[in-house]
């Protein structure tokens, strides 16, 4: 079984079963299509296990491949209409805005996220008053069953009826619905990202959880490419991410060597680790104070870090900004504008742990196209979306002098 995402939660045994059920639910819908008799669901069978971390950076590749570096910062930054279509590499960030001492508005914070929208849905259908509780420790004030439930009384609902009613108010549906509520889209308490699922998560490393292989000159096997593999499968835009390939690869690499793979305990997604030498105050490195972890735990000597949270900037009690402070990277020195930046220094991943090494035998291998085209990322579909969205922008900008928002309302009643 497995602890709540971070052990963030201290989950009573029902719904502790409740979410490990909804584990055994999604891999069950992916698992006759993607199986694999070395990934193992359950973490506890895994023999001798290691850890194998799975790491990337937290940007948005497509925007960047597609329109270059610029534009990519300019669209992951705009509101929540950047998250909504850019922010799919399993970490999304909201940025709070204050009002400088000349009235204008300037950011001043990030709020950033790993956190699995099923998860979220699974306490919000079966325990609404931990919920709450979980929104109020982050925000520091307590929402309404309004903004929650769109009712005075949650436990008036069926079960299905306040998923459904969460779902719309706070989580979108998980593909092409937005959240009505702006409580997670003014602020980041979790991913709704389509992309960023449980579902998803399960697949791509059961994806890569398979002994590929192509053959040499000689009809030895050797390991197969991305652009193999990918392409095999019809899914080469998923190459063109930072989070699918990574995962994906980095299952195979054990898989290719006769190794087991799992998710360790916990499941969910997490930050790794952050360059905060990166941003500069007053040319030195910015204090601790305005980096707040939180949703998880630090890594030990014995265990990755389970950090699900991050909100970085000043607070409101100091009269400085976000864009008081500088980036210093490789001899490049710009303010600090927004989440772009930040994530580009984040490493997020699951945890993986790996059993021994065993002998495959040849009928195992799943043998591919030793000769394929090269991924060209830059021509990827999803490049169509990215320029219309540049569009968007440009026009919005082109009518509005500076369109951002207000920081996060107050939740719920003063």
């Amino acid at each position: 079984m497995y602890d709540p995402p971070g052990i963030a939660d201290d989950l009573n045994t029902e719904l502790l079963t409740k979410w490990n059920d909804l584990i055994e639910l999604n891999y069950q819908n992916l698992s006759s299509s993607s199986g694999s008799r070395f990934f193992k669901l359950d973490h506890e069978v895994v023999e001798n296990p290691s850890n194998a971390p799975i790491l990337w950076f937290g940007d948005p590749a497509e925007p960047n491949f597609c329109m270059g570096p610029v534009t990519a910062q300019q669209l992951s930054d705009w509101d929540y209409r950047g998250r909504n279509n850019l922010h799919n590499e399993y970490i999304e960030y909201s940025i709070v805005n204050k009002r400088g001492s000349d009235g204008e508005l300037r950011p001043k914070r990030v709020q950033i996220t790993t956190e699995l929208r099923e998860y979220w849905m699974c306490i919000a259908k079966y325990d609404p008053d931990r919920l709450r509780r979980m929104i109020e420790s982050i925000m520091g004030v307590q929402p309404s069953w309004q903004e929650l439930y769109g009712v005075s009384d949650p436990f008036s609902l069926t079960e299905s009826k306040r998923e459904m009613e969460f779902s719309r108010l706070v989580a979108g549906n998980g593909k092409d619905l937005q959240p009505a509520g702006s409580i997670n889209t003014d602020n980041a308490l979790f991913m709704t990202h389509p992309i960023n699922g449980l579902d998803d998560l399960l697949y791509i490393v059961m994806f890569g959880a398979r002994p590929f292989a192509a053959r040499n000159d000689e009809g030895g096997i050797q390991m197969a490419t991305r652009e193999q593999i990918f392409r095999s499968y019809g899914v080469e835009h998923l190459a063109c991410r930072h989070a699918d390939p990574a995962a994906a690869m980095g299952a195979y690499g054990a898989v290719f060597n006769g190794r087991d793979v799992a998710f360790a305990n916990p499941l969910g997604m997490y930050m790794q680790s952050i360059n905060t030498n990166a941003f500069l105050y007053n040319e030195q490195p910015i204090p601790q104070s305005w980096i707040g972890f939180s949703r998880g735990q630090g890594a030990t000597n014995d265990h990755p870090s389970t950090w699900q949270r991050l909100e970085i900037g000043p607070p409101d009690s100091e009269s400085v900004f976000l864009d008081d402070i500088r980036v210093s990277i490789g001899g490049s020195d710009t303010p600090l504008t927004g989440g772009y930046q930040i994530v580009q220094q984040i490493e997020v991943g699951p945890l993986i742990i790996v059993g021994e090494e065993t002998q495959i035998d040849n009928s195992e291998y799943v043998n591919l196209d030793s000769s394929v085209d090269p991924i060209l990322c830059h021509q990827a579909e999803v490049c169509n979306m990215i320029s219309d969205l540049k569009n968007q922008y440009d026009l919005a900008h082109r009518s509005i002098a500076t369109p951002v928002k207000v920081g996060p309302r107050r939740l719920g009643r003063r």
